[in-house]
């Protein structure tokens, strides 16, 4: 691959360089959190994750492992930078976004340190595009403080029963309710829209149920229009984890394989709208 023949001497210029052979394999993954223009690049030695935040009820975070790259150098413990996730994804997609048959762009990511732009090398065919993206100084990420114990329920789900349901919620209900129980309904999604009241109910023992972990009766409430932009993510997983925790903030982790067949995870950590007594 010609990208891999780039001077040693630049490379020691850069604090980060990320390499796949398959751009679409980034893209994707990002497309899955684009709901907002900024995103916030975090990178360590374990690999890099990508997080969009909307006024602070919403959060939602890519993490792609090092192994996922054909390349991973960093130089520090850690590298952050914001950038503008359109602009990023826009590169992506018009120069690095080919469908057709055998042609794939190979991707060299590439950041030299502060002040300095995220340069996107991008080869098809012999042909390599240079895209450079202003980044900015990254802001603090919101801390959900959602800790696994202080997490009260957790199902795991085959991500096919619930993109069905997603696909059919009512979006003129404002707010999508979440009963999770260790009697039934067991696990409820709940709306209610112009056209009435409509319930999802899943049974524990369920083909699509993995894991069924509930210790008491917690019914939240979210708003619909946080939550909608998460169904990118669903439309790409194979699993679902669904936990809430005793504040009844919401956490939805994503499974999703890509072209590869390697893992990345996608998550949302949503806050509660009301809760229901």
């Amino acid at each position: 691959m010609p990208l891999s023949t780039q001077s040693q001497a630049d490379d020691e210029q850069y604090v980060l360089v990320a390499s796949l052979d398959h751009a679409r394999n980034l893209s994707n993954i990002l497309k899955a959190i684009a709901f907002k223009d900024h995103a916030i690049f975090s990178a360590t030695p374990n690999g890099l994750k990508v997080t969009v935040e909307d006024s602070k009820c919403l959060q939602a975070n890519a993490f792609i492992q090092a192994e996922i790259f054909q390349e991973f150098t960093i130089k520090e413990d850690l590298v952050g930078f914001q950038v503008n996730l359109t602009v990023l994804l826009d590169c992506l997609n018009i120069f690095g976004g080919s469908t057709a048959p055998g042609v794939s762009t190979a991707l060299r990511m590439c950041y030299k340190g502060y002040g300095y732009p995220l340069t996107l090398f991008l080869e098809e065919g012999g042909v390599v595009t240079v895209c450079k993206i202003n980044t900015q100084e990254p802001e603090e990420p919101v801390d959900f403080e959602f800790c696994s114990t202080n997490v009260t329920n957790k199902v795991i789900l085959q991500s096919e029963s619930l993109k069905e349901p997603f696909s059919e919620l009512d979006m003129t209900s404002e707010v999508l309710q979440i009963t999770m129980s260790p009697s039934q309904p067991y696990f409820r999604l709940s709306t209610f829209g112009n056209s009435g009241n409509a319930h999802y109910d899943y049974p524990k023992d369920s083909d699509m149920m993995e894991l069924f972990r509930c210790t008491k009766t917690q019914t939240n409430r979210y708003k619909m229009s946080l939550l909608k932009p998460s169904t990118k993510a669903l439309a790409l997983s194979c699993k679902v984890s669904v936990r809430t925790d005793s504040r009844g903030f919401l956490s939805l982790q994503y499974l999703v394989r890509n072209d590869d067949g390697q893992i990345c995870f996608v998550e949302y950590y949503c806050c509660p709208d009301e809760e229901v007594e």
